[in-house]
């Protein structure tokens, strides 16, 4: 049996958020787009053993959250913006 990797949990709950934020993600393709996207970025590293290299992709993945929440904000800004200048 494998070793068990100190970081799962991380990993797990840093793919499975991204996955939550998916779901409003402004793609054409929509969130199927977003869920094979986000596969395939964690399976590419899905064998790593190196400890600098797996902090290095949850900070990758920390970073992309933060990215996604700031789009989220503003488009949320955008539309209140945009409701208040009508009227």
């Amino acid at each position: 049996m494998p070793p068990v990797n100190p970081h799962r949990h991380q990993i797990l709950s840093a793919y499975k958020y991204l996955l939550y934020l998916g779901r409003d993600y402004p793609h054409s393709k929509g969130y199927p787009w977003f869920r094979e996207k986000c596969y395939n970025a964690f399976a590419r590293n899905r064998a790593e053993t190196d400890v600098g290299k797996i902090e290095e992709g949850l900070k990758r993945a920390e970073y992309v959250i933060k990215e996604i929440e700031a789009l989220y904000y503003l488009k949320k800004y955008r539309t209140i913006k945009k409701a208040y200048e009508s009227v």
